[in-house]
């Protein structure tokens, strides 16, 4: 649990420290599309930074159930926004990773699932 936790709050960090950087040194550097793109990936990021925190702070889910959920964030959060910083950042370009980036979003929305299943399990339970 406390593993989770703890890269929930180095991602939260990370997203901070990439959304000040995108708001003050990429302003100039990118076209409005492309910034959109970058502060989509960044919010991605804190949004599911917290859910980590919350899933992993919830004292009804057993370990077993925080780390499944945790797995799929984690992946979808490294997929979906670190494809993205790479396009903006790196300058990958995004033919050779098309298909990083949906897949990211595919694991995040995986992870919301079965957050949903684990409640909708305890709702039907009690």
């Amino acid at each position: 649990m406390y593993k989770n936790l703890t890269i929930a709050a180095i991602l939260g960090g990370i997203a901070v420290v990439l959304g000040a950087f995108g708001a003050h040194a990429l302003k100039t550097r990118l076209a409005p599309e492309a910034l959109e793109s970058f502060e989509t990936a960044v919010r991605y990021q804190i949004f599911h930074a917290l859910l980590l925190l919350l899933v992993n702070m919830f004292a009804e889910f057993t370990n077993k159930e925080k780390n499944r959920i945790s797995y799929f964030l984690i992946a979808g959060i490294l997929l979906f926004s670190g494809s993205i910083y790479l396009i903006y950042l790196a300058n990958v370009p995004a033919i050779a990773i098309w298909f990083v980036t949906p897949l990211g979003g595919m694991l995040l929305i995986m992870g919301w699932s079965l957050l949903a299943y684990r409640f909708l399990k305890k709702v039907i339970k009690s």
